[in-house]
């Protein structure tokens, strides 16, 4: 919407794939050391962040200033007597916490940290790889770890770790509709799907201002797919049990910790790569000679990313917890619809600058315009449910059927539509004791 009416050249990728093989290495080993210490970072930090807006101490007792505490956690955590219980099936139940971790590690393989520079007098872009459909690569991945949600609830063999698989999968996917729509906005805008170009197609406006309403959906949509308040529904399972790892301990419920927050910073780092310019430097740092090359791309690069890792630990902090239906609701109802109609303008107006036409200033007007509807609409439908009044139903009774808790060996909640009939069974005298009866 910036872009020239010309259509866009193919992006160079010929600087991948020539690197020495210590020097991928070298890359590999940087990538998951920037990962493990921004998890130990962010813990410690949102303990910290969260107890200040809550008027207390954070972690004050180990190390300076409780910097130790995280490691200290994760120590302890590795130590502890790994209890596996009697009835789960094994192989699943020990790989689903590794199913659940590597993806999240796996896509951080075509995350740009920065441009071209100097390792040992090679040239390196500083990116471990890249491809024509890097984006492509990143959903795929990250929505593997979907498996291990499901899998580590399945196998457990309890019946609380099943259902708050099913739920937390159900949340996941449908989340994951949204973001990958507000991601093919992006890419069919920038004319490719390799990260590295996309960043470079950023150099001189950043995507968060032509394409708003892509950005806003893209944060709700990460929130929802990295189980983060006010969208941690799979660890409120009536605030009884921890969801599908309830039955787990020591390590392998460190490895789900681990996969969350490793989660929180892909999906921030990759809403830096395709909205907030990648590695290029803010405003007005921008402007200054060589703030975009050599090394200190980097320090934008995460700064960036620790913005975003703020707002996680703001929004926890802030908001309380939505219920279940409201949330899928609004998934489905408010950002799928939100962000289709967004793709057919994205792509209305790439239609336009590809006929040969000038969008300079149509695309933030066009944004503008999108997110003000969208914002109208949004608080005239909220108007009108509360100018209507609460909703009474009726008589449960009235409208459902009854329900036989035991008719499967073993008490089961009612589901929508049924009721639990009154007992007639008169109450058993003191001191007798009841047997038990399955129907």
């Amino acid at each position: 919407m910036n872009a020239p009416a010309a259509p866009r050249l193919p992006v160079d990728l010929s600087a991948f794939g020539h690197d020495p093989w210590w020097l991928i290495l070298a890359k590999a080993v940087a990538v998951f050391a920037f990962l493990v210490l921004t998890v130990l970072s962010a813990i410690l930090i949102e303990r910290k962040v969260m107890a200040r807006m809550q008027h207390r101490y954070g972690p004050n007792r180990l190390g300076p200033f409780g910097i130790l505490q995280s490691l200290a956690d994760g120590i302890k955590l590795a130590l502890k007597e790994g209890i596996t219980p009697s009835g789960v099936d094994k192989p699943v139940y020990l790989l689903a916490p590794v199913v659940a971790t590597v993806p999240a590690f796996l896509a951080f393989a075509v995350i740009p940290f920065g441009p071209q520079v100097s390792v040992f007098g090679t040239r390196t872009p500083l990116q471990l790889t890249d491809l024509p459909v890097a984006v492509l690569y990143l959903l795929a991945v990250t929505s593997i770890g979907v498996y291990g949600i499901v899998l580590a609830g399945w196998s457990s063999g309890s019946t609380y770790p099943l259902l708050g698989g099913l739920r937390s999968t159900a949340q996941v996917i449908s989340y994951e509709v949204a973001m990958g729509l507000s991601l093919a906005a992006v890419f069919l805008y920038a004319g490719t799907m390799a990260t590295s170009g996309i960043v470079a197609a950023q150099q001189n406006t950043w995507y968060v201002f032509l394409l708003l309403p892509s950005f806003v959906v893209y944060l709700v949509s990460m929130v929802g797919e990295t189980n983060r308040a006010p969208f941690d529904l799979p660890e409120a399972e009536g605030e009884l049990v921890g969801g599908f790892h309830t039955e787990y301990s020591s390590l392998k419920f460190a490895m789900f910790m681990l996969a969350e927050y490793v989660n929180m910073t892909t999906v921030s780092a990759l809403a830096v790569t395709l909205f907030l310019g990648g590695w290029h430097a803010p405003w007005p740092v921008g402007v200054i000679s060589g703030a975009n090359t050599g090394w200190w791309p980097v320090l934008w690069f995460t700064a960036k990313v620790w913005v975003l890792l703020f707002g996680f630990i703001w929004l926890r902090t802030t908001l309380p917890r939505l219920r279940y239906d409201q949330f899928m609701r609004f998934g489905w109802q408010v950002l799928i619809p939100t962000a289709l109609a967004w793709v057919l303008v994205v792509g209305a107006v790439r239609a336009w600058a590809l006929a040969g036409h000038s969008t300079t200033l149509l695309a933030p007007a066009v944004s503008a315009a999108f997110t003000t509807a969208v914002l109208a609409v949004l608080v005239l439908r909220h108007r009108r449910q509360r100018a209507s009044g609460p909703s009474r139903d009726p008589d449960p009774q009235s409208y459902s059927v009854p329900f036989d808790p035991m008719a499967g060996g073993f008490p089961v909640p009612p589901l929508p539509g049924q009721y639990l009939p009154e007992s007639t069974r008169a109450p058993l005298p003191r001191g007798t004791k009841k047997e038990a009866t399955h129907g």
